[in-house]
């Protein structure tokens, strides 16, 4: 029997930090008005989604649908079912072709146009329902058949060809043209909101304390499509006993057997040692398709030691486990939330403290280089471009704290990057960067650096609204050791009870120690003997995230995930602990008269998952 790679593993797995597999959304794609390239029908559409590497940026084909004959309007069946993270920027590519033969070589096709989105801006949309004009982008033509194929994006709004990937050579062609719109719309698949709740007991388990009976626990792994293992479970500890019951616990089902029912799960029966070094008792396997059928003769499992089964010719087995009661219900998901209207309220404050240095000299943490942005505005602007998507109207709050202010040197800890004391928001990210240099040239920077004024700002914005329509995400990027700890702790224990989340990014070569402290991962934050109701704040360093390669795209794609990745959660635990279920979305338009029957798409090698 294969032991587990250590068996520290199993001591110091913590089920709440285990790595879950991403919920996964179903997109369906659907064209209106494209271009007619036959001559005597109307086109045979076929669309091809790409997906785009982190690291090398290069794009590679998902999936196809079928081909709609005879259509200008084609609402295409297949599907793509893709892993959904709210914290990283998924670009997606989805270029739809006339087919005209049975050739799987898009180059042997007339291209139609493309577009480009991500994943956040299609689920972010209203009723995640996003439309986008198609464009024939500045494409080439295929040397060999003279047909319009596309160019590629680069990802940074950048144009060029791709040769590798479409095997153009010449260019040319109408840059920007409009040919019809697509029309994508997110489903989060209903297995990833399902959370199952079980209870077992063991009954004749194998002895092996030499001066007592066992103290048994059960290890649950999922099983990978490689054939691997990952724990996914591990119930607690019962003391001195072979007939255990163990408590009842919940897990989220795509955590038991990632949304595959018929998937082995597999189950170790450990006797606990006080060393670490756990004896391991046997094993069984099972599936959630079985676990499902509750308590019954098919739930009660032989716990099998392979060793002694090998050595003993006589051995039966190390005792049995039965599954007592089991339970499945859906839970609200932040997808549901988002589908239902929720809209993300983003605000950033900016430090402008005399310790970031003098903004006109290069030694400076404000300093605008002509060559690269500063760290300042890269944190900014990998969160933002995240973020934004779940804002409709793209107004974001800009605050600065820690400057003098003209006319009269008045310092403040509350201004608007704008200028505009009534409304301090600004249009999209790059409207808040415009307004953080302008800022630079017209503010002092002083001191000291407080917190409170801006987080007190966003709470008294959060706590107008607490319907459960609005949640405010407060980005503050900050270089400096933090000077009013006692009212900006009072503040977050106070903001813990309304719709909002606080990311700091701290930046510079300070100690950051009472970041930390803030951030209440170890330790939940408290004011005056009151506890925070919630954890809502995440802090991260930048300089843990500085690539030594120079990529700064790779480097801030890492410190987006990690400073998002805890915003959903925060989101459904606020919408939990307030009773409010999210919104049904909005009704989708009606669709088009009927179209003509699909044909089966040309053979292609990734059609089903990331």
């Amino acid at each position: 029997m294969e032991q587990p790679e250590d068996m520290a593993s199993l001591s110091e797995f913590d089920s709440l930090a285990g790595s879950i597999p991403a919920t996964k959304v179903e997109i369906t794609v659907s064209c209106r008005n494209l271009l007619d390239k036959d001559m005597f029908s109307k086109s045979d559409p076929l669309c091809v989604m790409y997906t785009q590497g982190m690291e090398n940026k290069q794009w590679r084909e998902f999936g196809r649908t079928e081909v709609i004959d005879n259509t200008l309007n084609p609402d295409f069946v297949r599907k793509f079912i893709v892993d959904y993270f709210f914290e990283e920027k998924q670009n997606l590519r989805f270029d739809l072709y006339d087919v005209d033969s049975k050739s799987p070589d898009l180059s042997k096709h007339d291209f139609l146009g493309q577009a480009f989105c991500t994943l956040g801006e299609i689920v972010g949309s209203p009723g995640s329902r996003l439309e986008k004009p198609l464009t024939i982008g500045a494409f080439s033509l295929n040397s060999r058949t003279g047909k319009p194929m596309p160019a590629v994006s680069n990802g940074s709004g950048l144009w060029m060809e791709s040769l590798r990937t479409t095997g153009l050579e010449a260019s040319g062609g109408v840059p920007g043209k409009k040919c019809g719109t697509i029309i994508l719309s997110a489903e989060e698949l209903s297995n990833c909101r399902d959370v199952a709740t079980m209870q077992f007991c063991a009954n004749k388990l194998d002895k092996k304390d030499f001066f007592g009976k066992s103290d048994p626990f059960l290890v649950f792994y999922r099983s990978n499509e490689d054939g691997t293992f990952t724990i996914c479970h591990k119930t607690e500890v019962v003391k001195n006993t072979l007939n255990p019951v163990w408590l009842t616990f919940s897990i989220p089902v795509r955590a038991l057997c990632n949304g595959d029912y018929d998937r082995t799960i597999k189950v170790e029966v450990y006797d606990w040692d006080r060393d670490g070094s756990h004896d391991f008792i046997g094993e069984f396997t099972t599936s959630y398709r079985e676990l499902a059928r509750g308590q019954s003769q098919f739930n009660i499992y032989e716990v099998v030691n392979p060793k002694k089964k090998m050595k003993k010719k006589k051995y039966v087995n190390s005792g049995t486990v039965t599954l007592l009661s089991f339970a499945v219900e859906s839970e609200c998901t932040f997808l549901d939330y988002i589908k239902g209207g929720t809209q993300i309220n983003f605000t950033v404050a900016i430090d402008f403290t005399a310790s970031n240095g003098n903004p006109s000299q290069s030694t400076s943490l404000h300093y605008m280089s002509p060559y690269q942005l500063n760290a300042y505005a890269l944190a900014l602007t990998a969160v933002g471009e995240i973020i934004q998507h779940y804002d409709s109207d793209k107004m974001f709050p800009a605050l600065g704290f820690g400057a003098k202010l003209p006319p009269d040197g008045r310092v403040s800890h509350e201004f608007p990057l704008n200028g505009n004391q009534e409304n301090p928001s600004c249009c999209g990210i790059d409207g808040i960067l415009e307004a953080y240099h302008r800022s630079l040239r017209t503010v002092q920077l002083y001191g000291p650096t407080n917190f409170a004024p801006v987080v007190t700002h966003v709470a008294r914005n959060a706590a107008a609204v607490q319907d459960g329509s609005q949640y405010s995400v407060l980005l503050i990027i900050t270089d400096g050791v933090i000077s009013d700890m006692a009212q900006t702790k009072e503040a977050i224990v106070n903001a813990a009870k309304l719709p909002m989340s606080i990311i700091i990014v701290g930046v510079g070569q300070a100690e950051f120690d009472a970041m930390v402290e803030l951030d209440g991962d170890d330790v939940r934050i408290s004011s005056r003997g009151k506890l925070a109701e919630r954890d809502i704040v995440q802090f991260v360093p930048f300089r843990d995230y500085v690539d030594r390669t120079g990529n700064h795209v790779l480097s801030m794609a890492r410190l987006a995930r990690d400073v998002l990745a805890e915003i959903p959660d925060q989101l459904v635990s606020y919408m939990k602990a307030q009773g409010i279920r999210p919104r049904p979305p909005p009704a989708a338009p009606a669709h088009s008269p009927p179209q003509s029957p699909a044909r089966t798409p040309p053979a292609s090698p990734l059609h089903t998952h990331i």
